[in-house]
């Protein structure tokens, strides 16, 4: 199965506040055949888009603008959709104790790498 078809019809957020960056993201991610939900750029954008809305998973920059995308962590693990951060930190001390083991990705994010990690999402 490649990445194309392992990805198609995947409904993911994508949460990121540099524009550009948001943007390659997203047009990576719709190339390989999923349906990108905003992107956002800041936390409160990000939860009003996902209200009442499907996902599959979420790719979740972790400092935006100086704010930190934990509070949407938390609401996706609590429905149980699967999400992962990107990060332009070396160190785990930025994250809380219950984000610590959770899959991240270091910026500049690799195509490659994003598309395998997102498939992950679909074996769920």
């Amino acid at each position: 199965m490649n990445e194309q078809t392992s990805l198609s019809g995947l409904h993911i957020l994508v949460v990121e506040d540099a524009f550009l960056v948001a943007l390659d993201l997203s047009d990576q991610l719709t190339d390989s055949g999923c349906l990108v939900i905003g992107p956002a750029a800041s936390v409160e954008q990000a939860l009003q888009e996902i209200d009442g809305i499907e996902l599959d998973g979420a790719v979740l920059d972790v400092n935006l603008n100086g704010e930190r995308s934990f509070p949407i962590a938390e609401l996706l693990a609590s429905r149980g959709i699967p999400f992962l951060f990107l990060t332009g930190y070396d160190s785990s001390s930025v994250f809380p104790d219950a984000f610590r083991q959770s899959p991240r990705l270091s910026k500049p994010v690799d195509p490659k790498a994003l598309t395998e990690a997102v498939a992950h999402f679909r074996r769920r």
